[in-house]
């Protein structure tokens, strides 16, 4: 069964000219004059960008299936992260390149993207609980946040926290920019 622009959704993969686009906002317009079209918002599965595009109502298109894993983060293998399924406990190979920055957060539940068994994508959550490992002890009197001192997580990562914060503290850390963002009670 052939698919068109009608049956866009948010969410839907479409191949354009071979590459992958993930469907962000989509708008079915019917002007009062001319024919109708759909606006769309669509990102490229693999480098990320964001651009706007209209096609024509009824345009035939080639939709991709694309499968979302839920998968561990587990151990850096030469140019490979190796991350865990912990339905089946497979350990999937994903390319250094696809997992970028991310890696500091080991351990950590992502989102993995795969079309055809290639993993395209690698997304984060928001953001992580992790415990403080090393961190200098704060002065007395230290409990606003006026300054930040330097702290390590257990995954290895050193982020920026405030003063008052102390080895074996929970932290919420935004995966985005590694920037703290509150203590969680132990």
């Amino acid at each position: 069964m052939a698919q068109t622009t009608n049956d866009i959704k948010n969410g839907s993969v479409l191949n354009l000219d071979g590459q992958l686009w993930t469907v962000m906002k989509f708008q079915h317009v019917k002007p009062g004059k001319g024919p109708a079209f759909v606006r769309t918002t669509i990102k490229n599965v693999l480098s990320g960008k964001i651009v706007d595009k209209t096609f024509n109502a009824g345009m035939k298109m080639e939709f991709e299936t694309v499968d979302n894993r839920t998968l561990q983060y587990s151990y850096e293998d030469g140019d490979n992260f190796v991350f865990m399924d912990m339905t089946t406990y497979d350990q999937i190979m994903v390319p250094k390149t696809l997992v970028g920055d991310k890696a500091k957060f080991e351990g950590t539940d992502c989102l993995v993207s795969f079309h055809d068994g290639t993993p395209l994508s690698v997304d984060l959550p928001g953001s992580v609980v992790l415990t403080i490992t090393h961190t200098e002890p704060g002065l007395q009197g230290n409990r606003s946040n006026a300054g930040t001192k330097p702290a390590t997580v257990e995954t290895g990562a050193e982020i920026q926290v405030p003063l008052f914060i102390n080895e074996g503290d929970r932290v919420k850390i935004n995966t985005e920019d590694g920037s703290y963002t509150g203590r969680e009670n132990n």
